[in-house]
């Protein structure tokens, strides 16, 4: 049994340790998973209700860290967070009173109920992984993860948060509602007794994980494939698709590719593999883009989202074959061939989408759930 083996075994511990508890939400467990392996904070959106807050709690006993949840309200101040000094009568000197985020997995509850300033002093926290108050400097311990949570539809009491925060998320995952199996499974759950959590992971297992996750190898096709969507983001008419060009005000960062590359190799550890195929870039896509791309007036005038604009443009960028030959010329033994590259989901008429006419709605294409294979009838590229 090798390495990657042994760290899908280990990661798929946690996991259904984590199902003894939540039901459903099989796609935002595994997006946890791939934060914690990337080492990237993660935003939950979803309506009250849905487990996020639990999602979190459970996976920091299974990996036995540290965690600390923050209700975030209109009246927090940064001092509530980060910490701030204090005067010691009896020393006659000022000390430092460090907050609540010290911790391993920091759950920000309701993140967009912060005014500026708090959201301002979380910067620091995530960006640099330390706390700074009265020109002294401490760490935040290893590994640490910001989980935040918003309700999509509160529109009382609550601040937009920045771009410039938005951007530091490595995932953005949208929460639904489970299905009607799943809703009575919870109610015969905790109907009888709560199941209890053991812990099943050690912080330095953790850290071993992360670090392989580190080293899984990204082939330039895989490499150049993030870079084809975000470039699309930034040039879609450049890229084929001069229907979304005023649809987009923005396109993504530099860190949308370095966050695909990274989620990519997160995903391919949990998947037992020490290399990235473009279908785990594909997988992630829509977690790591959706919040960063900003949409014109004009897109949201016509009620489109994120996700619609990404759906065409996961249709339409074709993923280049990896093949095992490759492989083996970057010194990697796969020990069994890789599959060749998803077809195009089958959409209207069976093949990729044709741009829309004037005045058409992006939501007359159907999602797809594997990426088009350069080898196809369209393709992006200039």
């Amino acid at each position: 049994m090798d390495d990657n083996t042994t760290a899908a075994i280990e990661l798929e511990r946690v996991l259904f340790e984590i199902k003894k508890v939540i039901v459903g939400q099989d796609h935002m467990v595994e997006r946890l998973l791939v934060a914690l392996l990337a080492r990237g904070h993660i935003l939950l959106e979803g309506l009250p209700g849905l487990a996020k807050t639990l999602a979190v709690s459970t996976l920091a006993k299974a990996i036995g860290g540290s965690f600390v949840r923050l209700q975030f309200t209109p009246d927090l101040l940064p001092s509530d967070l980060i910490g701030t000094r204090i005067w010691r009568s009896n020393d006659e000197r000022f000390d430092i009173e460090w907050g609540p985020v010290f911790a391993n997995l920091l759950l920000t509850d309701e993140i967009n109920r912060a005014p500026a300033k708090v959201q301002s002093a979380l910067l620091e926290v995530m960006a640099e992984r330390q706390v700074s108050i009265g020109g002294k400097t401490r760490a935040l311990p290893s590994p640490f993860l910001v989980l935040a949570t918003q309700n999509p539809v509160e529109s009382e009491g609550v601040y937009t948060m920045p771009e410039a925060q938005r951007d530091r998320f490595l995932m953005k995952v949208t929460v639904g509602y489970p299905s009607p199996t799943e809703e009575m499974e919870i109610v015969r759950r905790v109907g009888v007794s709560t199941p209890e959590v053991s812990e099943v992971m050690t912080l330095t297992d953790l850290e071993q994980l992360q670090e392989a996750a580190d080293r899984v190898f990204v082939d330039n096709a895989v490499a150049q494939y993030a870079v084809d969507l975000v470039m699309a983001t930034r040039e879609p008419e450049l890229r084929g698709m001069p229907e979304l060009d005023p649809l987009i005000d923005f396109g993504v960062s530099p860190r949308a590719t370095l966050g695909l590359v990274a989620a990519s190799r997160a995903l391919a550890v949990l998947r037992g593999r020490s290399y990235v195929v473009p279908q785990d870039t594909f997988d992630v896509a829509r977690d790591v883009l959706r919040h960063r791309i900003m949409l014109s007036y004009e897109a949201l005038a016509k009620g489109l989202t994120a996700d619609d604009v990404l759906n065409r443009i996961l249709a339409v960028v074709p993923a280049a074959s990896v093949t095992p030959v490759e492989l083996e010329r970057a010194g990697l033994s796969t020990g069994r061939e890789l599959p060749a590259p998803s077809p195009p989901a089958p959409v209207a008429g069976g093949v990729l989408p044709e741009p829309p006419p004037p005045g058409a709605s992006l939501t007359d294409f159907a999602p797809v759930d594997a990426p088009p294979s350069a080898g196809g009838s369209e393709s992006s590229r200039p």
